[in-house]
């Protein structure tokens, strides 16, 4: 994805999300048994790409649902 997002001409911009908060949302590093980031944390760090840490960035991961009748939409 990242190789997607870098190619062609222009300004571009690479993210990659780092699960690393395992009490809201999986956590999965380079050997984690979830998952392995080790490939894309390097190419990430190559190419210059911005890495969001969850645990460390991230206040909120998942927003609360409100219902329409609770919280109306003001236009």
């Amino acid at each position: 994805m990242l190789q997607w997002t870098a190619a062609g001409s222009g300004p571009r911009f690479g993210l990659l999300v780092h699960h690393t908060d395992a009490e809201r949302e999986w956590a999965y590093d380079r050997n984690s048994p979830v998952g392995r980031l080790d490939k894309a944390l390097d190419e990430a760090q190559a190419k210059g790409s911005t890495v969001v840490d969850m645990k460390r960035d991230w206040k909120m991961i998942y927003q609360a649902v409100v219902s329409l009748q609770e919280e109306p939409c003001r236009r």
